[in-house]
């Protein structure tokens, strides 16, 4: 495994309001962490994230929301929207938030994508081969959605090979990189 490079970090000083910064300090001492790690995991999901979410048009919505909508819809007009409309937005959205659109960078958006979420998931890479898990409970349709995006995407795109188990709470994604 190769070793990460040190990012370079400067100091600098902000004025908090007292009560945020005293939700901030209780928040690091529950994770466990230092208020400065917790500080530089908030810049980073903001620059990663948070500062596209407007421009490229999502919205937040509840988990269970989007478990009842998939649900509604039968597995043919799960891999339809797929095919009309999820290939095509998945695409810009991770191209403009990513300033490119190859493996690694649409790789990395989808992880992100995925963590912020807060799905579990487990990567493992044997070789070249990079296997995926990730726990979504979010039902059959939300798993066929996705598998029908990705292939589209990593096929036709990437001219690459990503192959899927889905199940009603899980998936697992593999390709080789």
């Amino acid at each position: 495994m190769v070793a990460e490079q040190k990012k370079k970090t400067e100091t600098m000083s902000f004025r908090l309001d007292s009560e945020n910064l005293e939700k901030l300090r209780a928040e690091s001492e529950s994770q466990g962490i230092s208020l400065n790690v917790l500080a530089n995991k908030i810049f980073s999901r903001y620059v990663e994230w948070d500062m596209f979410v407007p421009k490229v048009g999502m919205v937040p919505i509840a988990k269970p929301i989007v478990s009842a909508l998939f649900q509604k819809l039968s597995k043919q007009e799960t891999v339809d929207m797929a095919k009309k409309i999820g290939q095509s937005i998945v695409s810009d959205i991770a191209t403009f938030m990513k300033g490119s659109m190859d493996l690694d960078s649409f790789v990395a958006w989808f992880v992100t994508r995925m963590k912020i979420s807060d799905f579990e998931m487990n990567h493992t890479i044997k070789d070249t081969t990079h296997n995926y898990i990730i726990k979504h409970d979010l039902g059959y349709n939300w798993s066929l959605y996705h598998k029908t995006v990705l292939e589209l995407i990593f096929n036709e795109g990437f001219e690459k090979k990503i192959d899927f188990v889905i199940k009603d709470r899980m998936m697992e994604i593999s390709f080789e990189k």
